[in-house]
């Protein structure tokens, strides 16, 4: 089990930048696909970005291409978001979560994730 840890989540302006981090301890960090999610109120769970054990391919929701950029250090054993262009509706908990079965199959769906931080609150004001 992999135990994880979300940070740089709070309060921005419409067209503002956030950065968050995911510190992952337990298990084998550099084997593992990582994913970021978000949930609005009311709203399910979505997938907003992944990428692969070994830092490649990252896949993106459309929702946030061309804005969010994910990244991983598997040195450090974090994987980020930078989150740009910020809009009202990026507003959530956003939540990292390890895939450690795929191998270089990327999902979009929370089911395919074995572990889940405890999320980071991002608040987007218009």
């Amino acid at each position: 089990q992999v135990q994880l840890v979300e940070s740089g989540g709070g309060m921005v302006q419409a067209g503002g930048s956030l950065r968050l981090s995911c510190a992952a301890s337990g298990g084998t960090f550099s084997r593992y696909n990582m994913g970021w999610f978000r949930q609005a109120p009311g709203k399910e769970r979505e997938f907003v970005a992944a990428i692969t054990w070994r830092g490649g391919r990252p896949y993106y929701a459309d929702s946030v291409k061309g804005r969010f950029t994910i990244s991983r250090d598997n040195a450090a054993n974090t994987v980020y978001l930078q989150m740009n262009s910020l809009k009202p509706e990026d507003t959530a908990v956003y939540y990292c979560a390890a895939d450690r079965d795929s191998g270089y199959t990327l999902s979009p769906g929370p089911p395919a994730y074995d572990d889940w931080g405890q999320g980071t609150q991002v608040t987007v004001s218009s």
